[in-house]
């Protein structure tokens, strides 16, 4: 019985960490008509992590560092060519403004902190 036990619980458990790992998704925050979204770094995360925006629109990224962590002193865009430094408690934009749909990755040095800027074509 004991033995049925634990191999029901290490399938509740892998089952588990599939689906925080895998299959679950982050919602994406979308841009308002503010144009401006803060971006919390703590804890090992950005916050939010998924941005959506339509092409060509100017919108600003305010990151607010508060994880100590050396990992969290840079943030790098990739593909366009752009990072930051973000020291901690001090608020940091970067104003962008993306023309081509697409996913674009912004990451920690060591791409432990991860997040995405979702562009949509505008209607």
């Amino acid at each position: 019985m004991i033995d049925l036990l634990i191999n029901v619980s290490g399938v509740i458990l892998i089952a588990a960490i599939i689906w925080w790992f895998w299959l679950s998704s982050v919602k994406a925050k979308t841009i308002d008509n503010s144009q401006l979204i803060e971006i919390l770094v703590e804890d090992g995360v950005y916050s939010p992590a998924r941005i959506e925006v339509s092409a060509n629109q100017k919108f600003t990224l305010r990151f607010l560092r508060k994880d100590a962590s050396p990992c969290a002193e840079k943030v790098l865009f990739e593909g366009l060519d752009k990072n930051l430094i973000l020291p901690l408690e001090q608020p940091v934009e970067i104003e962008l403004s993306l023309p081509t749909s697409g996913e674009y990755v912004f990451t920690c040095e060591m791409q432990m902190y991860r997040g995405s800027l979702l562009v949509k074509d505008s209607d």
